[in-house]
């Protein structure tokens, strides 16, 4: 469904002209200047260490409202090569905690500043460790109410998490929410590969830079050497998947974080998943074969790229009014 669809859900996206290209939008939301200025969730922020189970550490940033006071604590979670620090991370950490939310942005393995806590290279079939970081930050929170709130691999994350909780109570957990969520790996590669070269480009530039690192940190596990001449995402996967992780090869490793076609119909929380036909990286078709009633919620809107959604030149980001209106909902609040 459209935004339009429910009065519960904000008004359809409408772009000004400039913006209604996807690849403008895609680019622009990663620009750091979106993040300047006064922020006081980066004021406030402290380090924290999440027990993820297994003896696996994940780092995060922990934002609390001054006083105790808050609506509730929102869990951010990045996409493939993003951190705690990226701009959406921050932006959007930033409106959920002027609003009054206490704000966590967990990292992913190997993301951030947090490649040397744990020896083992991050892959994307690592939900384990992330489903109990997450419950953990959950069950810290205490009595408070409790949201996640995923971006593109992050929201793949999210949605996986979604998927694991039964029927059975889920804590204080009320929502997920998945902004332009990797559902088809293989499509969304190659779509990286494929398509506009700057997305290939960074990728790979980010990527090899979190190898590189890993390798200088750990030398006696890992050499990434012949990895460096590779220039394409699919490329570095199949050479290092089955060298550094348990999958024989990239079928098998993009089989469990593939989503495409999964049941939603008995969640636990309620999830939503907003989405852009013109999203560069991933394919919209995928998401209509959701199968899934109640409690999950499908915005697909026009216009917005792949985690844009920026309504004008000043950079506001339309699907900021969207999330605070599904918390306050899951709130109870006004």
């Amino acid at each position: 469904m459209r935004a339009s669809d429910s009065p519960f859900l904000s008004a359809p996206f409408r772009p000004g002209f400039p913006l209604k290209n996807p690849h403008l939008q895609t680019i622009l939301a990663s620009l750091k200047i979106r993040a300047l200025g006064a922020n006081p969730l980066r004021e406030r922020s402290e380090e924290t260490l999440v027990d993820a189970g297994s003896g696996v550490r994940l780092l995060g940033y922990r934002a609390v409202q001054p006083g105790g006071r808050s609506l509730g604590l929102v869990i951010l979670l990045h996409g493939w090569e993003g951190s705690s620090e990226s701009t959406y991370m921050l932006t959007t950490g930033r409106r959920l905690y002027r609003s009054g939310y206490d704000v966590f942005r967990l990292n992913l393995r190997d993301h951030g500043k947090s490649h040397q806590l744990n020896e083992g290279v991050f892959h994307s079939g690592r939900i384990e460790e992330v489903f109990s970081a997450v419950a953990n930050i959950v069950s810290d929170a205490g009595s408070k109410p409790c949201h996640l709130v995923g971006f593109s691999l992050g929201g793949n994350f999210g949605l996986r998490i979604a998927l694991r909780l039964t029927a059975s109570p889920a804590g204080n957990l009320r929502n997920i929410i998945a902004i332009s969520p990797v559902l088809d790996p293989v499509k969304a590669t190659c779509a990286i590969d494929g398509g506009f070269f700057v997305y290939r480009d960074y990728f790979v530039r980010k990527w090899k830079r979190s190898l590189s690192l890993k390798q200088q940190l750990f030398p006696e596990r890992y050499d990434f050497s012949d990895v460096m001449a590779l220039k394409s995402c699919m490329a570095i996967t199949e050479r290092v998947i089955p060298r550094y992780t348990p999958f024989r090869d990239v079928f098998e490793y993009f089989r469990t974080y593939t989503l495409t076609g999964a049941d939603f119909s008995r969640l636990a929380v309620p999830v939503t998943i907003l989405a852009a036909e013109d999203d560069p990286v991933i394919p919209v078709d995928d998401f209509r074969f959701l199968n899934g009633k109640g409690r999950l919620r499908l915005v697909i809107e026009r216009f917005g790229g792949h985690c844009g959604f920026l309504q004008n030149l000043s950079l506001r980001v339309w699907f900021e009014d969207l999330v605070e209106r599904i918390l306050r909902d899951g709130t109870g609040a006004a």
